[in-house]
């Protein structure tokens, strides 16, 4: 089990897959499984029938966990894809953008 650096509320961009290039929030983190669930990305759909009165059946889509190494952070300021480096503000460890130094 490897350990992921990208946390739930991060934006980030797919590196590769059939999703390459789109991007999206964090749902959801595995670490058990090393994957992660990103909005709108690998996203499959389900045919659901109605099970009880007045229940709508249809077609639902749902975001499938994608395999963390497959994307990267996408830093707020600079707007680029980047890794996360830490620094010490006070005695807070924080994370902070490698290309502009901005926190994340």
């Amino acid at each position: 089990m490897k350990k992921i650096n990208i946390k739930k509320g991060d934006k980030v961009i797919v590196l590769s897959g059939k999703d390459v290039g789109k991007t999206g929030e964090v749902l959801a983190v595995l670490p058990k499984e090393s994957k992660v669930v990103v909005e709108g990305v690998n996203v499959s759909f389900r045919h659901q029938k109605a099970r009880k009165q007045g229940e709508e059946s249809g077609i639902i889509k749902k975001s499938c966990p994608i395999y963390a190494c497959k994307v990267m952070r996408v830093c707020p300021k600079c707007g680029k894809p980047t890794k996360a480096a830490s620094k010490f503000v006070g005695d807070k460890k924080v994370r902070v953008c490698k290309k502009c130094g901005a926190e994340i």
